[in-house]
């Protein structure tokens, strides 16, 4: 009905409404031959699938399905969205008993066809272990749907590993795109850097990230025993003494993980830089200091359809979970990341570049360094 509107002259007026078309006689002919052959086309095969949830119980206002004016703008906690708190909470309770994988951006990049699918379930919610039967249960379906659609990548926002143990005939490959986010973070760490501090839980992240400061002559500081003697068994003999513990709290420039708690980000020297190395930032409790975005890209200018904004990121900047499923399928590197193995840092690093990427800057820098 909508396509006739643009394209056949004096028809299909009423697009808000179009029985008043049919009442009064201006409904093109061809609507309803036009409506059955849209239902019989194939719907294109997506050839990259991000896999995500949803953060915060006010996130799906920012979802594209939503409202169109904050999916627009980085994810906020805005005022008037408390007003809306009955069906927010309505949303929540409906989302923590029932709830089904859905679509939420396809986009289109060289030869790819992409899609982000959003599981409907909370930030929250991955926290509960009673929860996490009902959530594997979820991921486990789209990435069987992903398999019968024969998409070539699947890139996820958790580890896939478990997932590649219960189905090893999968055609499909997972993406963690842990690498990459190694890649964002060394980069966006400058160069002349000579000492940084690792605050939160230990991953293998934290573990590539500190692996390679040490070993470019970056002393890299941790305040927990159990972190220091784990880092030290991944460690190099050359490098290992670039480690340092115990440490103190003068290091400007902080990498943040997962758990870091409040009190240690208060004992950050003035003017020091928050480097984030998990998918979520952290609390921007000191004016004083600097905070970089979660590890992320500017996207291409020819990557098509990206109108909403990924969570906190600014408009046209993409996770760097999202955008290493993208470079996976655009070389055709028929291989998973996903539990213990990473995929090269530095061909994934270069790969970026190659295909338009760019790393997103802060304001300079030099003030932390001094």
């Amino acid at each position: 009905f909508h396509s006739l509107h643009h394209t056949q002259f004096r028809t299909n007026y009423s697009l808000f409404m179009p029985i008043y078309d049919y009442i009064y006689g201006t409904m093109d002919k061809t609507t309803d031959t036009t409506y059955n052959i849209s239902l019989k086309r194939e719907e294109t095969s997506p050839d990259v699938v991000h896999l995500t949830h949803l953060t915060t119980p006010e996130s799906i206002y920012h979802l594209r399905l939503g409202f169109a004016s904050l999916a627009s703008k980085p994810q906020s906690s805005e005022w008037y969205l408390y007003l809306m708190w009955p069906f927010t909470l309505w949303s929540v309770l409906v989302t923590w008993f029932y709830g089904q994988t859905f679509v939420l951006e396809r986009n289109a990049f060289k030869t790819l066809n992409l899609q982000s699918w959003v599981i409907p379930r909370f930030h929250v919610q991955y926290l509960f272990k009673w929860q996490r039967e009902t959530l594997n249960k979820l991921i486990e379906e789209a990435i069987l749907q992903a398999e019968l659609s024969k998409v070539k990548g699947d890139s996820l926002n958790k580890y896939g590993e478990l997932y590649l143990k219960r189905y090893p005939e999968l055609k499909i490959k997972i993406v963690d795109g842990s690498s990459l986010v190694v890649a964002i973070v060394l980069n966006n760490i400058p160069k002349e850097a000579s000492q940084v501090l690792l605050c939160g839980k230990p991953n293998k992240i934290s573990y590539a990230i500190v692996s390679a400061l040490c070993e470019r002559g970056t002393k890299v500081t941790t305040m927990y025993k159990d972190q220091y003697d784990n880092l030290q068994l991944r460690l190099s003999t050359k490098s290992k003494k670039n480690l340092v513990f115990p440490g103190s709290y003068t290091a400007k420039i902080w990498l943040v993980g997962d758990q870091c708690n409040e009190a240690e980000q208060k004992k950050a020297p003035k003017g020091s830089l928050f480097i984030p190395i998990s998918q979520f930032p952290p609390k921007k409790l000191r004016k004083d200091c600097f905070y970089h975005s979660t590890p992320a890209m500017i996207a291409p200018p020819s990557l098509m359809n990206v109108d909403s904004c990924e969570n906190w990121l600014p408009r046209r900047v993409m996770s760097a979970w999202r955008v290493a499923g993208i470079l996976h399928a655009l070389e055709g590197w028929n291989v998973n990341e996903c539990g213990n193995v990473m995929f090269s840092v530095e061909k994934i690093w270069q790969a970026s570049l190659q295909h338009g990427f760019r790393p997103l800057k802060i304001n300079p820098l030099s003030s932390i360094l001094n």
